[in-house]
């Protein structure tokens, strides 16, 4: 679990920092999964296509998270968040959701699933 612990952290650094953007990409399997408003995408190539956009597209972000909890039945981990930003035109926003994620043997996230409160935020990251 301790890959899942950097995460937000790493997310959020990686936007100013290099040397955070390829801890973070190292925290994932290679053939790690993702979902985005219930759009899977697969590898770990579209996860840093995905990461540039998000990047590309915000001056400044921020998340919270409650902390990772295992749920027993599905193996899987979740946590709620919390995430702050402003965009590159300027506009602020705030957004809260959930995680799922799923580790590998050596606790690498090989699984991801962003569940958005607000079901549209991802729309144009298909």
């Amino acid at each position: 679990m301790e890959y899942l612990e950097k995460y937000f952290r790493l997310f959020d650094e990686s936007r100013t920092s290099s040397k955070a953007r390829e801890e973070l990409i190292s925290i994932f399997t290679e053939d790690m999964s993702f979902v985005l408003s219930d759009h899977k995408n697969s590898g770990i190539e579209k996860w840093e296509n995905f990461l540039e956009l998000i990047f590309t597209n915000n001056l400044d972000i921020k998340h919270m998270y409650e902390g990772w909890k295992l749920v027993e039945e599905t193996g899987q981990y979740e946590t709620k968040w919390a995430v702050c930003g402003k965009k590159k035109d300027g506009t602020i926003y705030t957004q809260t959701g959930k995680d799922i994620a799923e580790l590998d043997k050596n606790g690498k996230i090989k699984y991801l699933e962003n569940v958005p409160d607000d079901s549209s935020v991802f729309n144009s990251y298909k």
